[in-house]
């Protein structure tokens, strides 16, 4: 088992990235601790009232709200009661037992988790200490819990011992080959569920990795004034192929309005995807005789694919970045002027003109199956292997600041000065 604790100003908002994770059918909430209702007797607001309330009892306390996820080996398939004991052990454990918490059990990655979601201020408005909680109090919790409740302990353990934990693991869709609707309906299912996107376009940024888009229709269609959409399957010149089937018409119902609400479930900074796609494109360009296919084919072995959108008369004018790795989908646009397709033909310089194509093999996230281990080996804190922590690690921290760059620093007084005033 492998423990995550963060801990923000808001329990509201870690509240909603819970429920609409549930409203989605991606988790459910299975219990709850040192609430007066049971959870299938309470709605969110009833939930979310318990702990603001808790909260105002001390106003001093800023960074109240706690968010910890549990996460088991993909081997590990766990009944709801289980997780619940385990859940009860281990805020005992750390010291949250008499706090209201929430558990919610998550379907949304390659292994088991659940999230746990609790306050720091105390029914007395007292404030819980959570200085080195996770190197002390929550590393000694799992190590007992372990063993108490005989789960695959995470200490200790070599890269190939995780093996099951798989990618996306769907293939592109080849019309003709096998069965149009099976085929994208386990596509659809993986990338809509997995993936950050903003847009229907950039969702059709990664979609067409795999040979589907989904389309709108034109502007004066009926499809596109009653609000409908289709998914087409393309081929490999990225034409429609077949007929297209109705959004209803697939089991996950993914309609407008359910991209919608993807929409803004995965609105944010996204600091730190960007930062990671502003890296290695900055990395390429550190060599010499850059290049447009030389960038294309080195973001690839770092599990970043480039889309790029042409004129009909093959003229480069966007470009769309798929991280396999983050799973996040930014337009250049959104990184910068330098990671844009003006941008990136400027810095290429005379290796490709604004009028020339580029060739590029329309890669899925199987062809970066190394990836993410390789991109997050160098976050290790040394609790777990690195291996471990690698493929458990549910989210990464992209706004995290060590606490010794927060703190003020102290003005030393010099000696032998009087304040004369």
């Amino acid at each position: 088992m492998v423990a995550v604790i963060k801990t923000g100003h808001s329990v509201q908002r870690v509240l909603s990235y819970n429920e609409n994770k549930v409203k989605e059918g991606t988790a459910q909430c299975i219990g709850e601790g040192n609430y007066p209702a049971a959870v299938q007797d309470m709605n969110p607001s009833m939930k979310c009232s318990r702990l603001v309330q808790q909260n105002a009892l001390n106003a001093n306390v800023k960074s109240n709200s706690v968010h910890i996820s549990l996460n088991f080996h993909p081997s590990e398939k766990y009944s709801n009661e289980k997780l619940l004991q385990i859940a009860d052990a281990y805020m005992e454990k750390i010291g949250f037992g008499q706090q209201p918490y929430l558990v919610y059990r998550h379907d949304d990655a390659g292994h088991p988790h659940i999230h746990l979601v609790s306050i720091k201020v105390r029914e007395d408005g007292s404030r819980i200490d959570m200085q080195n909680i996770g190197k002390n109090q929550s590393e000694k919790a799992r190590k007992e819990i372990e063993k108490d409740f005989n789960l695959v302990r995470a200490e200790g353990r070599k890269p190939e011992d995780t093996a099951l934990v798989k990618p996306l693991a769907v293939n592109k869709v080849s019309y003709g080959r096998t069965e149009s609707k099976k085929a994208m309906a386990g596509v659809l299912q993986s990338v809509l569920l997995h993936y950050k996107y903003g847009s229907l376009a950039e969702l059709n940024a990664v979609l067409q990795l795999y040979h589907i888009k989904a389309d709108r229709g034109s502007g004066d269609s009926r499809i596109f004034k009653s609000g409908g959409l289709v998914y087409r399957i393309l081929d490999t010149d990225g034409k429609a192929a077949g007929v297209p089937i109705k959004a209803s018409d697939f089991a996950i119902k993914p309609t407008l309005a359910f991209l919608e609400r993807r929409y803004a479930l995965n609105s944010g900074e996204k600091s730190f995807e960007k930062k990671r796609i502003r890296s290695a494109v900055d990395t390429v360009f550190l060599r010499k005789n850059r290049e447009m296919g030389q960038l294309v084919s080195l973001l690839q072995k770092e599990g970043i694919a480039m889309v790029l959108r042409k004129s009909d008369t093959g003229q480069l004018y966007g470009i769309t970045y798929v991280d396999h790795v983050t799973r996040c989908v930014l337009n250049g646009s959104a990184l910068g002027k330098n990671y844009s397709a003006k941008g990136l033909l400027e810095r290429c310089g005379a290796g490709l003109k604004t009028g020339d194509t580029v060739e590029v093999r329309k890669a899925s996230y199987q062809d970066f199956k190394g990836c993410r281990q390789t991109a997050f080996e160098s976050d290790s804190s040394g609790i777990v292997s690195k291996g471990t922590e690698a493929l458990f690690k549910p989210e990464h921290q992209a706004d995290y600041v060590p606490a010794a760059l927060k703190r003020k620093r102290s003005r030393k007084k010099k000696r032998g000065r009087t304040d004369l005033n």
